[in-house]
């Protein structure tokens, strides 16, 4: 069975940063398209990083590229998002999405990913 649980949602002052984690179990990432997505109140969920570790190949959406890195710990069957220069409109609820049949480029569109965490919360603040 396939199961994702996030960590690390926390409050924190813009130009801050957090890490999240994404503990994956039921299935091997190597073989599945990985990432990042964001949710807030009246918007659709929105992809925001993408990796397949298989390959190495990751996606990053506009609006977090060059602050957001997703990377990959086998070992621990783990992924992360190492977030920077938080600014207040990354707050929302941040979900890890799975899928054993999407690649990296179907990350602007969640719905190709059928495995969800439970989310948990960013808010950027001062």
């Amino acid at each position: 069975q396939v199961q994702l649980v996030e960590s690390g949602g926390n409050e924190v002052q813009p130009g801050g940063s957090l890490r999240l984690s994404c503990a994956a179990s039921g299935f091997t990432l190597d073989h599945y398209a990985i990432g990042w997505f964001r949710r807030v109140p009246g918007k659709e969920r929105e992809g925001l990083s993408c990796i397949s570790s298989g390959d190495g190949h990751t996606y990053y959406a506009d609006s977090v590229q060059g602050r957001f890195t997703i990377s990959v710990d086998s070992a621990k069957n783990t992924i992360y998002l190492q977030m920077s220069s938080l600014k207040p409109e990354d707050s929302g609820i941040y979900y890890c999405g799975a899928d054993r049949w999407a690649r990296v480029r179907d990350c602007p569109h969640p719905i190709m990913f059928n495995s969800w965490g439970q989310g948990t919360q960013v808010t950027v603040s001062s």
